[in-house]
């Protein structure tokens, strides 16, 4: 998908109306997790340097159209100085009077924060009315946030008819990373899926099994698959009422020429909770008391051997309950032999969803792929080859 970019924008002067994900964890008023902010910075300094007025857009949680004080970007504002290691001005809210004489009191270069847009029902309305008066604020706009990219929202969508559109390079990144491990990948493409529920992800192994060369799953998710294959799984979590959707997904591979790989041993216990007596057993013999918690050293070392074959990989979703050692065992040791790929040079490795960034994390490998989104529930549409209306607007 060819998307207008940075490059293409003649900044200098220009008030820029940045879409961006200030959505970030805070506790105590104050932000946790600088995560999506350090990975904003490239595009603001890029248009501050080029002595653009810098104005940012975001939402934050769900007021539902109201003035929630829990919910304003102020603390946000805040930390995204400290980010930036310099002044960042903050508006009391997104349109109006407020953000209009921030906005006049600008001097080039510098970066301005408006208040939540979802403090106004338009935002999500996607009405003309309040894009508008965004738009009214900027000469130009740019979407850094993929993240927000899957919502028809007046800041993704409807802004976009009213103003020059065009992507920041974070938004530019992710695209790019997508689109180098499903759009024109190198083969042979592994996907490694995990979690706990196949209901929540049958859009997204349909459309994987169509394009991808191997796909392992994996978490509690595969325990749906292995009932349906006639396997009893003790009180493993699974979906009963999906058996046959399973068995019509491994028809489908099959028709497309994609290897489907389950466990074929797991690591059981009788409840889950750290320190838990385990055992680890072929899938044929999970006993009737125990639970499938992980995947066990066979199942490992056979997906392991399969992605030192592969030439790209995207990862959604861990392999088992990682969060309650010792069942991270897997996920961990599969994390680590993807990034040792990744760093030798032989496997192009991108991975997405909150579980699995913070499983890579939990690995120690986070900085070690390819490329990791924080995207969540964009990333999982992307991956489930549905058209993202923030995306969609920005193609030339």
């Amino acid at each position: 998908m060819a998307v207008r970019t940075l490059g293409e924008l003649a900044a200098s002067g220009k008030r820029v109306l940045l879409r961006a994900d200030l959505n970030v964890p805070i506790k105590d008023g104050q932000v946790t997790d600088l995560t999506r902010l350090e990975r904003l910075t490239p595009t603001i300094r890029e248009l501050s340097n080029a002595g653009a007025k810098v104005i940012v857009l975001s939402h934050f949680d769900r007021p539902k159209g109201r003035r929630v004080p829990e919910m304003s970007l102020r603390p946000v504002a805040e930390a995204l100085a400290a980010v930036l290691g310099r002044k960042v001005g903050f508006a009391a809210d997104c349109i109006g009077p407020e953000a209009e004489a921030a906005v006049a009191a600008m001097s080039p270069g510098d970066v301005l924060v408006l208040e939540n847009t979802r403090f106004h029902p338009g935002e999500e309305k996607n009405d003309e009315g309040f894009a508008r008066a965004l738009a009214a604020l900027g000469d130009a706009y740019v979407n850094d946030a993929f993240s927000a990219a899957h919502r028809a929202h007046a800041s993704t969508e409807a802004i976009t008819r009213l103003l020059p559109a065009y992507a920041g390079r974070l938004m530019q990144a992710e695209l790019e990373a997508l689109g180098a491990v499903l759009g024109a990948p190198k083969r042979p493409v592994a996907a490694i899926v995990g979690g706990a529920k196949v209901s929540t992800k049958l859009d997204l192994l349909g459309n994987l099994v169509g394009k991808v060369d191997l796909l392992a799953i994996g978490g509690a998710m595969a325990n749906t698959f292995l009932a349906a294959r006639g396997h009893a799984v003790g009180k493993s979590l699974e979906e009963p009422d999906l058996h046959d959707t399973a068995r019509g997904i491994l028809a489908r591979a099959e028709e497309q020429g994609c290897t489907i790989l389950l466990p074929e041993d797991v690591v059981v216990a009788r409840e889950l909770r750290a320190g838990v007596e385990t055992q680890i057993v072929p899938v044929t013999s999970i006993p009737a008391e125990a639970m499938a918690l992980d995947l066990g050293p066979l199942s490992t070392a056979a997906l392991l051997a399969r992605l030192g074959e592969a030439r790209s990989l995207v990862w959604n979703g861990p392999l088992g309950a990682f969060e309650t050692p010792p069942f991270d065992a897997a996920t961990v040791r599969v994390a680590k032999g993807a990034a040792g790929l990744t760093r030798a040079g032989t496997l192009l490795s991108v991975a997405g969803g909150g579980d699995t960034v913070a499983a890579l994390r939990h690995a120690g490998v986070l900085e070690d792929f390819s490329y990791v989104s924080t995207a969540g529930g964009a990333f999982l549409e992307w991956l489930e080859g549905k058209t993202l209306p923030g995306v969609a607007a920005l193609e030339r």
